[in-house]
């Protein structure tokens, strides 16, 4: 198990530093999204921010290439575990002096620094310090086992992408949308009308107080909707509280499916606050700003 180890953590780092420096290298959303980060305030400047994360994307596409084509050579992986103790030290100032900015780690990140981050840049630590000391290379740790190569590849790619936010989107977002749907609170009966585009939904949530009320807390646009029991729920994801206490939660508001622009009366629209890492419900005292009539806690 250690040779198979130290024989893929190369390949396995490559893949990693491969993907998040071509992110911060060639993604438009780097300049977009540099003002939002802790490196920003770092520098007091959102413009020199993006250029050290294109710079920080160089260098990652640069250890990735070397990590890929000589990995039993050492000075990949030193430099490699150099840059993850980088890493933990810029987050570890950056949760201290802005604990509601993203890392900008891979450049599309707009939650706050959470473990995740920790967790993520202390692989490429270990995993550069053991590609450090490897012997072999990982095309013959391949080719000599390639059942537990694959094993041992998939679960490292799972660990991977359960430690980047960035991609919840693909698994994490659905996972959360069962969890509402089979375990969060009844809602009250009713049988849907005539469909309703889901824009106008949303064009009925954003004139609501509801909206009002929980949208300081939203950090994205619509994620995810669904129907259920007459409802129509549309997902968003957020942070709640500030500082030492903002933790990227999941917004999901409900209104009746059947109701349009064109129906009377303000819509009943209902809102819950889900934490993203626990799932427990939160925000209790936003959600009771709200009037009965117009938002009901699903998260009681």
């Amino acid at each position: 198990m250690l040779s198979l180890t130290t024989g893929l953590v190369p390949l396995v780092l490559a893949g990693l530093l491969g993907w998040t420096g071509s992110v911060k290298l060639f993604d438009r959303d780097t300049v977009r999204r540099a003002p939002r980060t802790a490196l920003a305030r770092m520098l007091r400047s959102s413009e020199r921010a993006a250029l050290v994360l294109r710079g920080v994307g160089a260098v990652e596409l640069l250890l990735a290439a070397g990590l890929t084509a000589v990995p039993a050579n050492p000075l990949p992986g030193t430099a490699t575990a150099v840059l993850g103790a980088g890493f933990l030290g810029y987050l570890g100032y950056g949760r201290a002096l802005a604990p509601e900015s993203s890392c900008g780690c891979s450049a599309s990140e707009d939650t706050p620094i959470t473990w995740r981050a920790f967790a993520r840049a202390a692989v490429v630590l270990a995993g550069g310090a053991t590609a450090a000391v490897a012997h072999g290379t990982w095309w013959s740790t391949i080719t000599g086992r390639p059942g537990g190569s694959l094993v041992f590849l998939a679960v490292a790619a799972a660990v991977l992408v359960a430690l980047s936010a960035d991609l919840d989107r693909w698994w994490l977002l659905p996972l959360r949308r069962l969890r509402l749907r089979v375990f969060g609170h009844p809602l009250l009966g009713g049988e849907a009308g005539d469909h309703v585009p889901v824009a106008a939904s949303v064009e009925l949530l954003e004139r609501s107080l509801a909206w009002q009320t929980a949208s300081p807390v939203v950090r994205s646009g619509l994620l995810d909707h669904w129907e259920e029991d007459g409802w129509r729920f549309l997902l968003y994801s957020g942070v709640y509280g500030r500082g030492e206490r903002a933790r990227p939660v999941s917004v999901v508001f409900a209104l009746d499916a059947a109701v349009g622009r064109d129906t009377p009366g303000d819509p009943v629209v209902r809102v819950g606050l889900v934490d993203a890492d626990t799932g427990e419900p939160v925000a209790r005292e936003l959600l009771n700003a709200v009037p009965p009539r117009r938002a009901l806690p699903m998260v009681g």
